[in-house]
């Protein structure tokens, strides 16, 4: 089956979808990259999403404009990966939509919504759309994320070592598969790309969105005073599984450590809040004991990143996932792909251990295509391993 995965990111600045064709063999999930499309927000959904996040108050209103304009944006990028990827014959979309919020308190996640309908998607491409994955998972007690983990689990089980899957999109989060009597464990580190890009947006006024290439930071130098004050925040010391987002790592956030130290020039706060994001995913590398890590997401793109996270992790080994044969700035995408075709088949979708959810289950809710929605006989068992083949 040819399958559509789409996905927005926590710093919302395009959709991306990846398609892969997706079969069963055995106890393996065989997955064949068919390549991946992206387009960014128009700039008037970007600037009513950024005005309608947290901290920002927001309107009901607003909230069912950008569901809509959300909708159509991904709908049309679906139909474009139809088209260019699939040769018209995708039979499933998934759709992670965009994360307005996470609704965290007390340690627990108590609800979560993405928007962008998923009507649209099925009206323009005539297709089945799964979507709104992370709330089963919530309501099962988990923390609705890493969703990811259930495909790092598959694709890394038997490697040797503790490999670590990274993630550095807005916020970071690791996956070890788990071997032997050890469980598999996922949690979100803290921030990826989210308070660069917010430092980014306040030294420039707005002018640029994120460090391209991380230039910025490798001009400037690290501010240990407001490291510090950054590394006081009681989430990082939280044990997993645990979830996080831009409901706690905006600028306000970072405008909090700053006060009394507003004399930081503009490179050096950039250069101190990528050191921060490298600091404690090594941390959580460190905490899960990994041998290896496999880097994917935006923030790979960083060079200073990248450099600054090869300095804390020591001597434990870097690698971007395109290495492995699953492509860095697709694998989300991807992800989402390999969770909607395991929902159509009636199979759970996540890992317990890595959510915390009493039991695993199948995600999302189906949005009929233009005929019948005819659903594939369950299948007798899950996979157990994630086989990739060459796009």
């Amino acid at each position: 089956m040819r399958v559509v995965g789409m996905m927005s990111g926590t710093s919302y600045d395009a959709v991306d979808a990846a398609a892969a064709e997706l079969t069963v063999e055995g106890d393996a999930l065989v997955l064949r990259p068919l390549g991946m499309v992206s387009a960014p927000y128009p700039d008037a959904v970007r600037e009513a999403l950024a005005a309608a996040l947290p901290p920002a108050a927001t309107t009901v209103e607003a909230v069912c404009r950008l569901d809509t304009w959300i909708g159509q944006a991904f709908a049309a990028l679906a139909v474009r990966a139809d088209r260019e990827l699939c040769g018209g014959r995708a039979g499933l979309v998934t759709s992670h939509g965009q994360t307005v919020h996470h609704w965290v308190a007390g340690g627990r996640t108590r609800g979560t919504l993405q928007i962008g309908s998923p009507a649209w998607i099925a009206e323009a491409t005539g297709c089945p759309v799964v979507s709104d994955l992370r709330s089963r998972d919530v309501a099962a007690g988990g923390q609705g994320a890493p969703l990811v983990s259930m495909v790092d689990v598959l694709w890394l089980r038997g490697r040797s070592g503790v490999p670590v899957a990274l993630n550095l999109g807005g916020i970071a989060n690791v996956t070890v598969a788990g071997a032997g009597t050890r469980r598999p464990v996922a949690f979100d580190t803290g921030p990826g790309n989210a308070l660069i890009d917010a430092a980014v947006r306040h030294v420039t006024g707005g002018r640029a969105a994120f460090d391209e290439d991380g230039a910025l930071a490798a001009r400037g130098g690290v501010d240990a005073g407001l490291l510090r004050r950054l590394l006081d925040e009681p989430y990082y010391a939280a044990p997993p599984p645990k979830t996080t987002g831009k409901e706690l790592f905006h600028l306000p956030h970072l405008l909090g450590a700053l006060a009394g130290r507003e004399g930081i020039g503009g490179p050096d706060l950039v250069a101190t809040v990528t050191r921060l994001t490298a600091l404690t995913v090594a941390d959580a590398v460190r905490s899960v004991a990994g041998t290896e890590v496999i880097a994917s997401g935006g923030g790979t793109r960083n060079r200073t990143l990248m450099a600054m996270l090869r300095t804390e992790l020591g001597g434990v080994p870097l690698r971007r996932s395109d290495e492995l044969g699953l492509p860095s700035a697709a694998k989300e995408a991807y992800a989402f792909a390999v969770l909607g075709f395991l929902t159509l088949h009636g199979l759970a979708g996540t890992v317990p251990a890595c959510t915390g959810a009493r039991h695993a289950g199948v995600l999302g809710s189906i949005t009929p295509g233009r005929g019948p929605l005819r659903l594939p006989e369950p299948l007798e068992r899950a996979p157990v391993r994630l086989r990739l083949l060459p796009g």
